[in-house]
């Protein structure tokens, strides 16, 4: 029941998020000092992420997968899709329609076997580190070859998320958690995602 409810405030956040404009916004819920607090802020002010409320972020919200692609849209300018069609089980219209036609245009998302994106599916880790792996292919970008063996659960990665894993450890954007492990089964929060944004977005220093 709680995880369900998470994936609805993470998902009426995004609802709102839509209609906000960037600002620089004091959330009641992100606390001074902690380890997202910069980065939510960063991501905040250039509208890629709002809150889920006018002064909440909802940091450890699960994220689903729709809000990911819509991001990634974001990130992008929100560009118009061409004809293409969409996933069976997102509306036409709807809020992340645009944005998951986009992703499927690009090949950023194939969808499920069975054809449907799973859009108010919480994301898993090692789905999020392949959404990021495609979208980095998308953009031109050379793909890193992370070492999964250096995390005593590496070897629990699905065969198909392998390389997009590989590619988000070997690229900084996916670390470790608490207990050093990747968890690639965990789902990922609001304040994961904004981090991996905000370092998806700040250039690699030479």
């Amino acid at each position: 029941m709680k995880r369900k409810l998470l994936t609805l405030v993470c998902a009426c956040g995004l609802t709102l998020s839509l209609a906000a404009g960037a600002s620089a916004v004091e959330f009641t819920d992100v606390r001074s000092g902690a380890w997202y607090e910069k980065q939510v802020q960063a991501v905040a002010e250039k509208g890629i992420m709002t809150g889920t409320t006018a002064t909440t972020f909802a940091p450890d919200a699960y994220v689903i997968r729709a809000t990911v692609l819509t991001v990634l849209w974001r990130m992008e300018g929100s560009p118009e899709p061409s004809g293409i069609e969409g996933f069976p089980d997102v509306k036409e219209g709807s809020w992340c329609d645009k944005a998951a036609r986009w992703a499927k245009e690009v090949r950023i998302a194939d969808g499920y076997d069975d054809g449907r994106l799973g859009a108010g599916d919480q994301v898993t880790r090692e789905q999020l580190a392949l959404f990021l792996s495609r979208y980095t292919y998308y953009k031109g970008g050379a793909l890193a070859e992370g070492v999964l063996s250096l995390y005593p659960d590496g070897d629990k990665v699905s065969k198909w998320a392998v390389d997009g894993m590989k590619h988000a450890v070997g690229a900084g954007l996916i670390t470790g958690t608490s207990q050093n492990t990747l968890s690639p089964l965990g789902y990922a929060t609001r304040a994961e995602l904004a981090v991996i944004l905000d370092r998806l977005m700040t250039p690699a220093q030479g």
